[in-house]
Parts: C-alpha cells; structure tokens; sequence
C-alpha cells in the first residue's frame, strides 16, 4: 500500500509563492511517475504537472507553465510543486497522485492509482 501525504498549503496574495510538498511512503519512490492535479470549488479536477520516474521529464499545464516547478527528491521520497507569481484562478485543492504503470495521457486522472489528500491553497487579490 502507498501512502501519500501533502503539505505547505496556506493563504498567500497574488504575486507571492508557496512550495508544496508530498511524502511518499510504502513502497518504492523511483518506481512511480507522479502528478499534482488541483480542484477548485464547482470546477472539475485539473492537471497540473508531472514528472517521470527519473525525473528526465516534466510536462505542464498550460495554465501554470512558467510559473510552477515540479520536482522530485529521490533521497526523501518526496515530490514538490515550486508556485512562483501566484493568481487567484490558482486557488483550489491540490493534490499529489502516483502511477506505478504509465500508459496513456499523464494528464487524465484516471491514469493514476494513489492520491493524497489534498492541501488547499488560497490566493488572494
């Protein structure tokens, strides 16, 4: 069982920065390619970013390319989203998500078989 557990959510005006963090726990960091996706309220699940196992590839949104930074840190298990030039259209749940056997769009949730459970990020004007 993969457990994955996000943090660094919060409230921050536009133009400021957060950086989200997701745990990954029970089984093999390097074996998963991992996502963020992000929910506002009345709005269906979004893509966000996300990266391969090796880290040797990213792919964005094109909502937030430019201005948010996927990465992985294969030492501590964890995945992180760099928001820089933050907009209140940024503001949602976000949530981290794990797929042990990528096959098809990487940007369909459908494709991912863990989640976290969500942190919220709130922007501001």
């Amino acid at each position: 069982q993969v457990q994955l557990v996000e943090s660094g959510g919060g409230l921050v005006q536009a133009g400021g920065s957060l950086r989200l963090s997701c745990v990954v726990s029970g089984r093999t960091f390097s074996l998963y390619t991992m996502a963020w996706f992000r929910q506002a309220p009345g709005k269906e699940r979004e893509f966000v970013a996300d990266i391969i196992r090796s880290g040797g590839s990213t792919s964005y949104a094109d909502s937030v390319k430019g201005r948010f930074t996927i990465s992985r840190d294969a030492a501590k298990s964890t995945l992180h989203l760099q928001m820089n030039n933050l907009r209140p259209e940024d503001t949602a749940v976000y949530s981290c998500a794990a797929d042990r056997w990528p096959a098809g769009d990487r940007s369909n949730w459908n494709e991912y078989d863990y989640w976290g459970q969500g942190t919220q990020v709130t922007v501001s004007s």
